[in-house]
């Protein structure tokens, strides 16, 4: 029997995920998309049989405690079929509990206590959280309020062993009646993309390309710490197809014009929430998390220019992350025990098992071959230089949602033609999206204005000017780009890589974007990424110690008619 304490941490909302806290510091996460292939899936009956325990073999050991996260829908109604699934697939020790904890809850604690911060100002702002009815948390709300009410942000004096609610912005759940950032935020992206889900990224990536003021709209509401959306929005997001993006013409410069609206009014909204939380507790440290921390756009803003000194979000804030929070919550509020888990990377997945990736390699389709090469990171940097767009599968899986290494699609971002292609002919999106860089910590101030690590991509920050015409398939329209910093300790394999690469062509840089294909998840397994190099176009596929290639390759970047 181990004698080191495992918490199980559920998350049933949007995103769906499980956790797993292994003693003190060991932590795992996997996200139910990653194993349905579905983005977004939502948590339902059945996860945690069908889904969570064949991908997640630790799932077999003894469990000392089961957090379970819910938000304020129908899955909290559940809660006794959820909790009997749980006994039913678990190993429970004798006395082991299953406990709920509300929503902003979870993502506070899966924020601020992975951070490195000893003591931080919280911040949790999404769409919407948890009934006051169902709170876990002390928070001081005026006598009579509603339990029928829900979380749209949370403000937060943290410290280690001590976790304070200041004030939330609370909403009717009215939709005919919007409130707060998150509801602002996905109200932007169903105006422009009506069908969609999870489509805020697209808005902060199309906003440059438009005019903030020709629109004329207003800022939001901000009073104190509470963001209301004032008539004029409201009109505009009760015009139904009037701002739905096309791709070219006046529809798409009235799309690119709302966006453009929409993005500076949610980035000066946040710079004075932020300002409010600033002053209410004095910290110079903010633990940033919730739906809204993934706008990568306001989050270099709030870097910038907020009265906060430093800034952390985690890799996965957005719900996916709160089954990290409930495992946490498990771990320190309930268990006692001092959680030395901290957000030094995201390679969170379940340990790789290198008899999947020989069964992938012996199972490989006639079109496809593998080798060896003795010097795997050379022969990447060869096919790197001659245009060729590499996946790179290795390791345990990001649990957030962008690619930082271990499930990555790899360019040239010198190439001109080389955002199209990766749009097009890989990813099957707009082309007006950017594509990240991934870059050499040591180097990362030489070519960004950059002033800190930037180990999870959060956060957009300018291009040296000196270096946008070289690096065009990483600079965005406004100059701006997306860098995630490598070190040798986060990410060996990319960190040599981005080492031979920078030897070889004098660029410390490399284009990533996440191991995927048109509409899919990143890829989990062996198998999903061999599905990836085959149906996209992708010229090669790395899965150390094999490179895998296609015995017809697509055209380079430039060669398309």
């Amino acid at each position: 029997m181990a004698d080191f304490p495992i918490v199980v941490g559920i998350n049933r909302t949007q995103d769906g995920s499980l956790a797993v806290a292994v003693g003190e510091s060991g932590m795992y996460s996997l996200q139910k998309e990653r194993v349905s292939r579905r983005e977004h899936h939502w948590g339902r009956l059945g996860d945690l049989p069908d889904r969570y325990l064949p991908a997640m073999p630790l799932l077999k050991e003894p469990v000392d405690l089961v957090v379970e996260g819910y938000s304020s829908d129908t899955e909290i109604e559940h809660a006794p079929a959820y909790q009997q699934e749980v006994r039913e697939t678990l190993g429970l020790r004798d006395g082991a509990e299953i406990v709920l904890v509300s929503h902003h809850l979870s993502h506070l604690y899966g924020a601020f206590y992975p951070s490195p911060f000893e003591e931080a100002a919280g911040l949790v702002i999404d769409t919407r959280g948890s009934h006051v009815r169902d709170f876990t948390e002390e928070v001081p709300l005026p006598p009579g309020t509603g339990g029928d009410l829900v979380e749209v942000a949370s403000f937060y004096r943290c410290a280690r062993g001590r976790v304070e609610c200041l004030a939330k912005q609370l909403w009717d759940g009215d939709w005919a009646r919007p409130a707060g950032l998150g509801c602002f935020n996905a109200l932007l992206a169903r105006a422009l993309w009506p069908e969609g889900e999870g489509d805020e990224g697209r808005v902060t990536a199309l906003a440059p390309f438009g005019d903030p003021d020709a629109l004329g709209l207003p800022d939001l509401d901000v009073r104190g710490h509470e963001v209301h959306l004032p008539p004029a929005w409201l009109e505009v997001f009760g015009r139904r197809d009037a701002f739905r993006y096309e791709p070219g013409g006046e529809e798409f410069r009235r799309a690119a014009n709302l966006a453009a609206a929409g993005q500076r009014a949610f980035e000066r909204a946040l710079d004075r929430v932020a300002a409010w939380l600033h002053a209410e507790t004095g910290l110079d440290a903010l633990a940033f998390a919730g739906g809204a921390a993934l706008n990568s756009s306001a989050n270099g803003r709030l870097i910038r220019e907020s009265p906060f000194r430093e800034v952390f979000i985690p890799p996965a804030p957005h719900a996916a992350g709160t089954a990290v929070g409930c495992a946490l919550y498990g771990l320190i509020a309930r268990l006692g025990v001092d959680s030395r888990f901290r957000w030094t990377h995201d390679f969170l997945g379940p340990d790789p098992d290198e008899s999947e990736i020989e069964a992938a390699v012996r199972a490989l389709p006639a079109g496809l071959y593998a080798e060896q090469p003795p010097d795997l990171a050379g022969t990447l940097v060869t096919l790197l230089e001659s245009g060729r767009v590499i996946g790179l599968h290795q390791g345990r899986s990001e649990s957030g949602p962008r690619a930082l290494g271990n499930r990555s699609i790899l360019g040239d971002p010198r190439g001109p033609d080389m955002q199209d292609y990766l749009n097009f002919e890989v990813k099957g999106r707009e082309w007006f999206h950017p594509t990240a860089p991934v870059v050499l910590a040591e180097h990362a101030a030489q070519i960004f204005e950059l002033d800190r690590p930037a180990p999870f991509g959060h956060y957009a920050v300018a291009v040296r000017p000196e270096h946008r015409d070289g690096l065009p398939a990483i600079t965005h329209v406004d100059g701006t780009a997306t860098p995630q910093t490598v070190t040798r300790e986060s990410a060996p394999f990319l960190h040599a890589l981005l080492t031979r690469w920078h030897e070889r062509t004098g660029t410390p840089v490399l284009v990533n974007a996440s191991l995927s294909g048109p509409g899919e998840p990143p890829a989990e397994t062996p198998e999903h990424a061999v599905d990836t190099l085959l149906g996209t176009g992708l010229h090669a596929l790395a899965m150390p110690p094999y490179l895998i290639r296609k015995r017809v390759e697509p055209p380079l970047p430039g060669e398309l008619a």
